[in-house]
């Protein structure tokens, strides 16, 4: 058991039982870069009994500047791994798991069978991941199962962290990759169109809470000669800074908190 003063915070703000709802939670993060991997801090920091992560990537140098466990003495090392080892420095108690892989429309909710928890104890899932294959594989799933999900936007190209939001994917704006999902689950999966310009109807929602900003995407710097860059949505192609990236992360993981407390 761990010390009740470690998470006396979270008992006063949520009470004992929904403090009691988020220790024994099971939680998925996607992704566990700039994104993820704050928003694994803030879970495992406010008790979360069960993690899962997912990423098939390492840590590189260019991770410096966004991700929390890349430090000089990660680089190279497993992602998951690392943020394992991070998790357990403060919270040893807690359940990691990791899953050396990334999500596609083959292996997405199964891939989570092959870990240590099966996936009808998932409690919630955090979809951090920039692939828009994955995203919409999740978003499908997530549409028709209770289960408690997020999926965050674009991080790269953004400069204010106080513009982060939270929103319906039928209400979000200035995110190319969240609009890319959302057209394809419009043209792909049935789901609800936007309320004609007009109409006195309530707007049509899609089930989906997403992270996001409406601050437009800021292309890569000239100074930087890279004028053109490679049309990609991730921190890698558009430049990020941390402020941002961790806004997301934290904003989705309390998010997901306050369903669970809930």
């Amino acid at each position: 058991m761990t010390s009740d003063r470690r998470f006396g915070g979270i008992d006063r703000l949520y009470g004992l039982d929904g403090a009691h709802q988020i220790r024994q939670a099971h939680v998925v993060v996607v992704g566990i870069g700039g994104v993820g991997s704050w928003a694994v801090e803030a879970l495992a920091r406010s008790g979360v009994g069960r993690l899962t992560l997912v990423d098939l990537d390492h840590l590189a140098e260019s991770n410096i500047n966004r991700q929390i466990h890349a430090v000089q003495a990660t680089l190279g090392q497993s992602k998951v791994l690392a943020m394992q080892d991070r998790v357990h420095a403060f919270f040893e108690q807690c359940q990691v798991t990791c899953m050396d892989a990334f999500v596609d429309a083959g292996n997405w909710p199964c891939l989570l069978q092959g870990g240590t928890h099966q996936v009808d104890t998932v409690d919630a899932v955090i979809d951090a991941c920039d692939d828009i294959n994955a995203k919409l594989a999740m978003a499908v799933w997530a549409r028709q199962v209770t289960t408690v999900f997020v999926t965050v936007g674009a991080a790269g190209g953004k400069r204010m962290a106080h513009g982060t939001d939270l929103a319906d994917l039928a209400h979000v704006t200035h995110d190319p990759l969240l609009s890319k999902l959302r057209y394809r689950l419009r043209k792909e999966h049935a789901a609800p169109n936007a309320t004609p310009h007009g109409s006195t109807r309530s707007p049509k929602t899609i089930g989906i809470q997403c992270v996001f900003s409406r601050e437009p995407v800021a292309t890569p710097h000239a100074s930087c000669g890279l004028v053109e860059h490679d049309q990609s949505l991730n921190c890698h192609g558009l430049g990020s800074q941390v402020g941002v990236t961790a806004s997301f992360g934290l904003c989705a993981a309390s998010y997901v908190l306050n369903r669970l407390a809930a």
